[in-house]
């Protein structure tokens, strides 16, 4: 038995880490679901472990999100990005050492965390930034989530840390690792991954976990799709009574690419050409290794495509949505950017987010998420929609300049649309996706999974329909 899971079971003898929720207010409650008690860890073990978050490939299924940017980098929810995310669910789970590995479009992903995340200079805290760069052991870029950590194993062992905590740079979620950490160090895992119960008509999009009450894992399929697999995979009554959950429910464990590994198991692991976590690390670990599964509950969504990413944005909106960002228990840190307060001119606006250093005029806003700078003039209609907003504000802008201003001009219709950064939208342009197909290219414009996204830069002609 290892000496951090002696000091657990000590540590789990009467002592929690309640973490103490105010009572709700009725009707507009700000949180859907309370934050629950994290159990105790053994000291230092949260210093102990090294969180590396992943960058992510060229982020085809987000294009043209990803055209000029990194998956990480791609705006979320007004004024953050993806990759404040999993960074925030590290600081507030205590854990101060994090690696973000990157190698697409890194620009705009390298200065959005350059200025977001300092600490003080007496404090062993980091958010570092490793790229995929060329070395005398190889030029190759990284081939897989296993081989970018293989690539850098250098850095990570420098330091004395006894566990690696592995996520993904583009879900939503927030989850407390501490009790990721909890359930690895008592089960003496050498390796945890995190797994979420899914239906059946979802089991196709993940790679499927099989699993006894005690959590250890037997069998990984990927995307199965026969019958046979199915009913195999299936969690077991037993494990769903375990969790809480109706015992009649069929219910599968989906891998969640989040993972824990001890020190030794993880250098053992990339001893070899294998390049992916989920792919084949995880399935080849499970024949020899004690590898557990951390069932996990909660809100989670991969925002990895067009779709996802719309829907998990405008799902915000909701009276009480599924995610919020008004949790003050484990807020979402990003870019502090001392922006004044949006302006707003007679708009009407329902189930809106309006971000900082907008000016929305005689505007009417339904179902949007409008961020930062965004300019709206008047009798524009916007429904369904997310407008990033941009870069910076537009001034001394010659009228001669043959483009329209930054923006959203006047009269304009917009339905079921993203608009990236510093798109300019002239007076009297109509966007819709209505009557068009699911997918298709132009020139100044995209039709991705049923909805339009207009690059950043983008510019859109006075009268223009789309």
């Amino acid at each position: 038995m290892s000496d951090a899971k002696k000091l657990l079971e000590s540590a789990d003898a009467g002592l929690l880490i309640i973490v103490e929720m105010q009572t709700p207010p009725q009707g507009d409650s700000l949180l859907k679901n309370p934050s629950p008690a994290i159990p105790a860890l053994p000291p230092g073990t949260t210093q102990q472990t090294l969180a590396i978050i992943m960058g992510g490939g060229a982020g085809t299924r987000l294009f043209p999100l990803t055209k000029d940017r990194a998956k990480p980098a791609v705006p979320l929810g007004g004024k953050y990005r993806i990759v404040d995310i999993p960074i925030s669910n590290c600081l507030n789970s205590g854990l101060r050492s994090i690696y973000v590995l990157t190698q697409f479009n890194s620009m705009s992903l390298h200065r959005h965390i350059q200025a977001s995340y300092k600490f003080d200079n007496f404090s062993r805290s980091f958010v570092d930034i490793l790229a995929a760069q060329q070395t005398p052991a190889g030029s190759q870029w990284y081939q897989g989530t296993a081989d970018a950590v293989r690539q850098n194993l250098r850095y990570f062992l420098e330091r004395p840390f006894d566990y690696y905590l592995i996520l993904s740079g583009d879900q939503l979620y927030r989850m407390d690792f501490r009790a990721l950490l909890h359930q690895h160090v008592r089960s003496d895992a050498d390796i945890t991954l995190a797994t979420k119960p899914v239906h059946r008509h979802q089991v196709s999009e993940f790679g499927i976990m099989r699993s006894g009450v005690d959590r250890r894992i037997t069998r990984f399929v990927e995307k199965p799709t026969e019958e046979a697999v199915l009913r195999e995979m299936r969690i077991s009554r037993e494990l769903l009574g375990a969790i809480g959950t109706d015992e009649e429910a069929e219910l599968y464990q989906a891998s969640m690419g989040i993972y824990i590994f001890n020190r030794k198991v993880l250098i053992e692991c990339l001893e070899n050409d294998l390049v992916d976590f989920g792919k084949d690390v995880i399935p080849h670990s499970i024949k020899d290794r004690h590898v557990s599964a951390f069932i996990y509950q909660g809100y989670w969504e991969d925002i990895g495509t067009i779709r996802a990413f719309y829907e998990a944005n405008l799902d915000l909106t909701d009276l009480v949505p599924e995610y919020s960002f008004f949790n003050t228990e484990a807020p979402i840190y990003t870019h502090p950017r001392f922006l004044p307060g949006s302006k707003v001119n007679g708009a009407t606006l329902r189930q809106a987010i309006i971000s900082d250093g907008c000016i929305i005029s005689d505007a009417h806003l339904e179902r949007c998420v409008v961020g930062i700078r965004s300019i709206i003039q008047s009798g524009a209609t916007i429904r369904n929609s997310i407008v990033m907003g941009a870069d910076y504000f537009e001034q001394d802008r010659s009228a001669n300049s043959g483009q329209p201003p930054i923006g959203i001009g006047r009269n304009c219709v917009i339905d079921r649309t993203i608009i990236d950064k510093n798109a300019r939208i002239a007076d009297g342009a109509v966007i819709t996706p209505e009557g068009k197909p699911a997918n298709y290219d132009a020139d100044n414009y995209f039709i991705r999974d049923g909805l339009v996204v207009i690059p950043k830069n983008a510019v859109i002609p006075t009268g223009f329909w789309i």
